[in-house]
């Protein structure tokens, strides 16, 4: 069956044995990568306080993978909106936009990105909470609009640039609000998969067209580890496998190596955790790849997939977007 397009979803993680400089410097490489592979978009996503995960200044980070790159869009998957003023992310997303024209795009979460300790850090308060995040999304989308007349407070950069908006979430609140704003929708199925069928639903049912968009836009995260061999693949899921496990039990730390046998090591509340959270993956070779992306295509019909590749080997990750790129059929530049 024919696919939709297909995105990257880089959390830039930082391997056991690795830092945050060799991190970053196997981002922009993976970003050449898989442009010259065929993919659509690159993004980052926002996250904190994790030794893990080095896109914490994801605003600056897309700036550098944008300039390394040619023709690939670039953007945030997402910018988590609440640790923000949204005058604050116009400036540096109408920055971005003028500096790569037509290449940014700009995802909004309402959730932290972090534990509420850091919140505080981020914010000072906790006073602009998730409860406010639609009012936030119309101020944001103010700020873009050409400045009025007479108007005293502008964004600048920011104004009248045309930075595509999403909404991304895991649950009924971001589709319901993805719909009532006419913006796109992407949903995080990569790692809360519970909600997907009836997100999706509930979103193309009561999408109201806007300035933005005329029907609805729905891009589903999945996740991909692919090898040269089923077996090879199922090791190297094993780092996630550890990441998620040690994330739910409060034990952070940088992205762990391989551990073949891992998940047999499990108690079955853990296996179970597991299965639930990483239901919407393909683990194998290119033909099992293939197999198990056209069943999830075919059962919830996105308009696009963006694909998170957790592998602690960058070269093994790179080999991962490879052959997904011939599963898919992408063209190869």
């Amino acid at each position: 069956m024919t696919l939709p397009p297909l995105s990257v979803l880089d959390l830039s993680p930082v391997p056991e044995g690795s830092d945050v400089s060799a991190s970053l410097t196997n981002t922009l490489d993976l970003a050449r990568h898989v442009e010259a592979l065929g993919f659509s978009r690159y993004w980052m996503a926002e996250h904190h306080n994790m030794p893990g995960i080095a896109s914490a200044a994801t605003s600056v980070l897309i700036g550098a993978v944008a300039g390394a790159t040619k023709t690939i869009r670039v953007g945030a998957g997402g910018i988590m909106l609440p640790n923000h003023a949204p005058l604050q992310i116009a400036e540096q997303f109408g920055t971005l936009n003028a500096l790569y024209p037509g290449r940014i795009d700009l995802g909004l979460g309402r959730a932290p990105g972090t534990d509420m300790a850091t919140a505080r850090a981020l914010r000072r308060t906790l006073q602009g909470d998730g409860d406010s995040f639609p009012q936030d999304v119309l101020e944001l989308q103010a700020w873009f609009h050409p400045a009025e007349e007479g108007q005293r407070l502008r964004a600048v950069p920011g104004e009248g640039q045309d930075v595509p908006m999403w909404i991304l979430g895991s649950s009924l609140y971001g589709a319901q609000l993805a719909a009532q704003l006419g913006l796109p929708y992407a949903f995080a199925s990569h790692f809360a998969p519970g909600d997907l069928a009836h997100a999706i639903a509930v979103y193309r049912r009561t999408f109201r067209p806007s300035q933005q968009l005329d029907r609805p836009h729905v891009m589903l995260g999945y996740n991909v580890i692919a090898a040269d061999t089923d077996e090879a693949a199922h090791d190297l899921a094993t780092s996630i496998q550890q990441a998620f496990v040690n994330l739910r039990t409060g034990r952070f730390g940088k992205f762990p190596a391989p551990r073949p046998g891992y998940f047999d090591t499990l108690d079955p509340a853990a296996r179970a955790m597991l299965d639930q959270a990483l239901a919407c993956s393909a683990v194998g070779s290119l033909e099992t790849v293939r197999a198990r992306l056209g069943t999830f295509v075919a059962e919830h019909q996105p308009d696009e997939i963006i694909v998170a590749s957790q592998i602690w080997d960058h070269g093994a990750r790179r080999r991962s977007y490879e052959i997904l790129a011939e599963a898919a059929s992408l063209r190869i530049a």
